[in-house]
């Protein structure tokens, strides 16, 4: 009977996926690698290379430079600076989020990538064009808003609320 048994629930499918031939889906609020955010807007990057995340990595896995931004001298972009080198050592990073809570710029996000392995060394050294590559991924994948622009609609949902209050109560008392 035993046997019987085993034999039918051998019949199942598979519980297990076929890991390189299917992918595992990636939730939503899964932490990957850091990478910088492009602001198509201005086309250029967030980052403004002020260095506050990587003064604040635990492992400074990051190094940066900056430079005098072209375009704000032509008139088209309000950040004066701009990242002029920028460089996340993977093999270093622990993937806190550190970085991301601190940039003042919503340059840094963590993206969605996890499968960046390599048979170099220094495979792992990630440089600023493959970080925004990644950033412009992930923002497309998930539809990203910079947490600043979203933060100021809602005040301005919040302030056309209130006057809009303002308009019916005065309505009522006329």
């Amino acid at each position: 009977m035993l046997t019987l048994a085993s034999t039918f629930n051998g019949l199942r499918k598979p519980v297990t996926r076929e890991y390189p031939d299917v992918p595992t889906p990636v939730q939503p609020r899964f932490m990957g690698f850091p990478a910088l955010t492009w602001d198509g807007d201005v086309g250029e990057p967030f980052c403004t290379g002020c260095m506050v995340c990587i003064r604040n990595c635990p492992t400074q896995c990051m190094s940066a430079s900056m430079m005098d931004n072209p375009l704000n001298e032509e008139g088209k972009s309000s950040r004066r600076k701009i990242v002029d080198y920028f460089e996340i050592n993977l093999n270093r990073c622990i993937l806190c989020g550190i970085c991301v809570e601190l940039c003042n710029f919503d340059a840094i996000v963590m993206s969605h990538e996890h499968e960046m392995s390599t048979y170099e060394r220094n495979g792992d050294r990630v440089a600023l064009p493959a970080l925004l590559d990644i950033g412009k991924k992930y923002q497309q994948d998930t539809n990203w808003i910079p947490p600043t622009v979203l933060a100021k609609a809602k005040k301005e949902a919040e302030d056309a609320a209130k006057a809009a209050e303002a308009v019916a109560a005065g309505q009522e008392v006329d």
